[in-house]
């Protein structure tokens, strides 16, 4: 059975999908996604990245053309079109299509929404036993990165050099400092247990599995600290891992071709992972 895809108050076949040519978000990158996991045909931590949404939307001036309840029971009815048991649903909001091209906003313009899912096993990724490499490149992306826009070209370049180098994840650096990764938050565990990861900021996407998790570690009582660290201090750290919606908590275990630790996943990487994974089980809808 061929793939159902969203667009703009339809439910299509994918290869029916179709938006217009003269669409901001193809154009001019004016848009904003979200991507939410689903596990057992439930959505994970879904309120906060409908939260993400709208707060993304209104950094830019751009209408969300449904609610946010609207929008959670579009995706709920494309994940049971779709007979998805594990997997993502990625939506994107633009602009619109306007008459011709022109760089301000046009008016009149009925934003478009569109939905699609894609399939994947989180829970039993073959990486989550091994942990992943990482790389390091240059944070080469505007200054507003608190919005989840889909102007993803810096990130693109990213995972490709991370592809090419047969690593997982590429981690974006600026002025000496892990910003994040290519599609993750970046955490690193001390030597003295203290888990750290860089403050929200426009420096970085607000994550909301990296809010998730931080909160469940809190909850137990473990040491979080909030701040910007380098290369050198993860190299130096007991366990090195990301967060995201499409891993949930993922080890690294060598950066730039040297090995954290033991080169294997640490214990508390392995523990917050079945913390987040019980807490997403748990709060599904």
């Amino acid at each position: 059975m061929e793939q159902i895809a969203y667009v703009n108050g339809s439910f299509v076949p994918l290869s029916e999908a179709k938006v217009s040519i003269l669409d901001r978000g193809f154009l001019f990158a004016d848009g904003i996604y979200e991507v939410a996991a689903v596990l057992d045909g439930k959505l994970i931590d879904n309120a906060s990245h409908l939260a993400r949404l709208e707060r993304s939307v209104g950094e830019i001036e751009l209408a969300l053309p449904e609610t946010t309840a609207r929008i959670q029971e579009i995706q709920k009815e494309l994940v049971a079109r779709n007979n998805l048991d594990n997997g993502m649903v990625y939506l994107e909001v633009t602009r619109g299509a306007d008459t011709g091209r022109d760089f301000a906003f046009p008016k009149g313009v009925k934003p478009t929404l569109i939905m699609f899912t894609s399939t994947k096993d989180i829970i039993n990724a073959p990486s989550a036993r091994t942990g992943i490499k990482v790389i390091t490149v240059p944070d080469l992306r505007w200054t507003r990165r608190d919005i989840k826009s889909v102007a993803l070209l810096a990130q693109v370049l990213a995972k490709q050099a991370a592809a090419v180098a047969g690593a997982g994840e590429a981690w974006m650096i600026e002025d000496g400092k892990v910003t994040e990764g290519g599609s993750s938050s970046c955490f690193i565990l001390t030597q003295d247990d203290v888990i750290v990861t860089r403050q929200n900021g426009s420096e970085i996407l607000p994550g909301c599995t990296r809010k998730a998790v931080v909160a469940l570690a809190e909850e137990r009582q473990l040491r979080v600290e909030e701040r910007a660290f380098s290369v050198e201090e993860a190299l130096a750290a007991k366990e090195a891992f990301v967060t995201s919606a499409s891993v949930f908590v993922q080890a690294v275990v060598s950066i730039d071709g040297k090995q954290v630790a033991d080169g294997k996943p640490g214990p508390m990487t392995n523990r917050l992972r079945e913390i987040y994974v019980d807490f997403a089980k748990a709060t599904a809808v």
